[in-house]
């Protein structure tokens, strides 16, 4: 396995702080403009990093304050054989707002951490202005597996000798091309497979996603235990289609809780902010424009 040095994800600043719940944590920042500060949290799959947010960081900085980070066991952070749960990634983001950021902020999170980000938002009143999910899990009719079956096929795809190779296979050029081929209407830019793979092969890349593998970082029933409880944070969901997320019960949420909003970009495949940039800035800009935000 090739494990050469790490190109940054950003053409920004990258600093570290040490969460004391959650270890070291790497981010992106500029803050040449002014105004609220925009946080931006990468999704979680075997090969992801700030690189993803790069459309949205690149488009708002010098605009207002931009913050990009590298969430445990991916990019530049802390990628150690631990434990990997929702409350660990919730923790990193909740750690994160309060000794960095340390203001009011919006908040923009992509698939699986979008839960992550609720979760955040809730154990820090004030903290959290406003909430945009881009392809947020947690709205589909099928079921996440329950605790102890994720447990089970973690401790199945984690058998020594077995994982680095299973993960070999999974993080393999061929097999990040044809994922996230799936997610792109067109052509995948050849610098987000390049940067895949690279940060997909630094020590200890394999531990984090093959948790995620397991289905162990999913909230049961998150659209009650999480979303619902954002009663009074104005919240934006840019959800189209996505080849790994379905959002059939998303149009019946928003409809009960009039803090939310959904948009629909036509046609993506849940990264809009690559593929339609134009009309996903539109949609932010015109949300974060609006009173109640």
């Amino acid at each position: 396995m090739n494990k050469s040095v790490l190109a940054d994800a950003l053409t920004a600043p990258r600093f570290d702080f040490v969460s004391e719940r959650a270890g070291r944590i790497a981010y992106y920042v500029d803050t040449k403009g002014d105004g609220r500060p925009l946080v931006l949290v990468h999704s979680i799959n075997a090969a992801p990093s700030s690189f993803e947010m790069r459309p949205l960081f690149e488009q708002y900085r010098g605009q207002r304050p931009v913050y990009s980070l590298d969430l445990p066991g991916f990019g530049h952070s802390e990628r150690g054989a631990r434990p990997y749960t929702p409350d660990l990634y919730a923790n990193a983001l909740a750690d994160f707002l309060r000794q960095i950021v340390q203001q009011p902020a919006d908040v923009l999170a992509l698939s699986l951490s979008a839960e992550f980000a609720a979760r955040a938002a809730l154990a820090t009143p004030g903290q959290v202005a406003s909430l945009v999910v881009i392809s947020p899990t947690g709205f589909s009719l099928r079921p996440v597996p329950s605790l102890r079956s994720a447990r089970i096929a973690h401790k199945a795809l984690t058998i020594p000798l077995v994982s680095q190779g299973l993960y070999d296979l999974v993080a393999s050029r061929p097999s990040i091309r044809y994922f996230l081929g799936r997610s792109f209407v067109g052509d995948v830019p050849a610098e987000v497979i390049d940067y895949a793979h690279a940060t997909s092969h630094q020590p200890g890349a394999r531990h984090a996603p093959l948790t995620f593998l397991s289905m162990q970082l999913f909230t049961p029933n998150a659209m009650d235990r999480l979303y619902a409880k954002l009663t009074d944070l104005p919240v934006l969901a840019i959800a189209d289609q996505d080849p790994y997320i379905t959002f059939e019960h998303l149009d019946a949420f928003v409809a009960r809780h009039p803090n939310w909003q959904r948009v629909r970009l036509a046609p993506n495949l849940g990264l809009p902010h690559w593929e339609r940039l134009p009309e996903t800035i539109v949609a932010l800009d015109r949300f974060w424009s609006t009173p109640s935000v």
